[in-house]
């Protein structure tokens, strides 16, 4: 599927959290073509800014994204001056490989830090409506609990669905009632996961937070066979490095 650039209009802007955005942009139908999973370029002022699309395929020309804003990105600073609703937007889409298989037949596991909740969503979604009864598992990591913009979203489908598990990390301790891990997510995993050589495995966050998880689950026995992630390809790892560097 090669790339295609196309102008959509924002439909919606919606706050999540202190610095989370969720946009709904709407396209012609016939050219929104991408899989669970793939991310797309909102090209401002010449630059590409990539963002992981938030909804599953539905044919109506629709897309959603989680957009934080980062008050010292320059980037970020010209996007939210063109985004508001009713504005035309150039996007460009779709990329990335960390894709859903629609027809795999293994559990999913996946593993989110911040707005990587995005493209999780996304394959979610697509999961739930094609194979309700597969066992997905949601690992969604923040340094703190605000930073979960939509924990009730992953909670519902923990409510609605049998075989869907959600499990919050947060590294900063906060509410007593917190009904999560708080601890760094590699190490959470660490001490939770028995095993993962079943699973098709994602993982979205910074390339450290990746490669962490990485290292933690090739030291869980039986090893995990199939590992996704677009960090691979936009920031391979230098043979020898560790997850810190």
């Amino acid at each position: 599927m090669s790339a295609r650039t196309l102008t959509c209009r924002v439909e919606t802007m919606e706050t999540l959290s202190a610095d989370v955005y969720r946009l709904f942009l709407r396209g012609d139908p016939q050219q929104i073509l991408f899989a669970p999973g793939q991310y797309l370029t909102l090209i401002v002022q010449g630059n590409h800014l990539p963002f992981s699309i938030a909804n599953a395929p539905n044919g109506e020309g629709i897309l959603e994204l989680h957009v934080q804003y980062i008050a010292e990105s320059d980037n970020a600073r010209a996007l939210f001056e063109q985004l508001h609703v009713g504005a035309d937007i150039e996007v460009s889409l779709a990329g990335g490989e960390s894709v859903l298989e629609l027809d795999d037949p293994r559990p999913l596991l996946l593993i989110a830090a911040g707005t990587g909740f995005a493209q999780m969503k996304s394959i979610i979604e697509a999961s739930l409506a094609l194979h309700p009864e597969r066992p997905i598992h949601l690992w969604w990591a923040a340094r703190a609990r605000s930073e979960l913009y939509m924990e009730w979203q992953a909670r519902h489908w923990a409510e609605h669905h049998e075989n869907f598990s959600f499990t919050p990390v947060v590294e900063l301790p906060g509410e007593e009632d917190f009904d999560g891990v708080v601890e760094r997510i590699d190490n959470a995993l660490h001490d939770r996961v028995q095993r993962a050589d079943e699973a098709s495995i994602f993982i979205a966050g910074s390339p450290g937070m990746v490669y962490a998880v990485v290292d933690t689950l090739a030291r869980i026995e039986p090893m995990a066979k199939r590992i996704f992630s677009d960090v691979f390809s936009y920031a391979p790892r230098v043979k020898g490095q560790d997850a810190a560097s």
